[in-house]
């Protein structure tokens, strides 16, 4: 399993919101390239950035900002928000990015992520943003007439490199994972499956260290590492214990 850690980009700085709700966004650190260097001291291996104001806008909104955590750390990034065409998908990844998530066009356009994907093997994931099981997009603004399940379903055979679920009743306010709708998730496609939106404590990563999560690839933490309920160093030792162990 990889602990991914989150910075998301509003404006040109790092910030955590609740429920994805823009007007309620608290700003953890103006200097996203520096956090990310954090992030890499503290030993992560895979960062997830996501372009906020893009989300909305449709479009690239923080290259900037995200193009100097490019230049300033070594690890993977993956990296979503307003990334809807194949030309943005291209840009991204031959500036660096090892991921693009797409995740509106997902929705409206699928055949964008079939020819990404078959372009850049290993390199696409779907966000699949959900509110009471129905997927929400453009920035979380709008919800869908369909199921998280069934839009992984759609994706099947296209050769993605992970679903990403998010639970947006769950997105920073910690209340935990939806550990139960991720498994469901993941139970249903053969597709990594990378659990978002709610982690809370050391626990929570325990309990994604459990025998039923073994199918699940990873998860993301942002506002419990940047409040301090979330022990990097203790967090990631136990990642290495349970692979270790897997190893024996």
């Amino acid at each position: 399993m990889i602990l991914f850690p989150a910075i998301d980009l509003k404006e040109g700085e790092c910030v955590r919101l609740i429920h994805g709700d823009m007007a309620k966004a608290t700003v953890f650190n103006t200097n996203p390239a520096a956090q990310a260097k954090a992030f890499e001291d503290q030993g992560f291996e895979y960062l997830h950035v996501v372009d906020l104001d893009g989300a909305f806008a449709g479009r690239p909104v923080n290259a900037e900002a995200v193009e100097e955590i490019l230049a300033t750390i070594k690890m993977p990034v993956q990296l979503g928000g307003g990334i809807r065409d194949l030309r943005t998908i291209e840009g991204w990844l031959s500036k660096g990015v090892s991921r693009v998530i797409i995740g509106t066009a997902a929705v409206k356009d699928p055949a964008l992520v079939r020819e990404a994907a078959r372009l850049y093997p290993n390199q696409i994931a779907v966000g699949i943003d959900a509110r009471d099981g129905l997927v929400a997009v453009e920035g979380w603004a709008k919800v869908a007439q369909v199921t998280a399940t069934d839009l992984g379903k759609r994706f099947e055979d296209a050769g993605v490199a992970a679903l990403i679920y998010t639970d947006i009743s769950r997105d920073g306010v910690l209340k935990g994972l939806n550990i139960e709708a991720t498994l469901d998730l993941a139970h249903a496609v053969q597709i990594p499956v990378i659990a978002s939106g709610g982690l809370a404590s050391l626990e929570d990563v325990e309990r994604l260290l459990q025998p039923d999560c073994a199918r699940l690839a990873g998860a993301i933490t942002g506002r419990a590492l940047y409040d301090g309920r979330l022990d990097p160093t203790k967090a990631l030792q136990l990642i290495r214990a349970a692979r270790e162990g897997s190893l024996a």
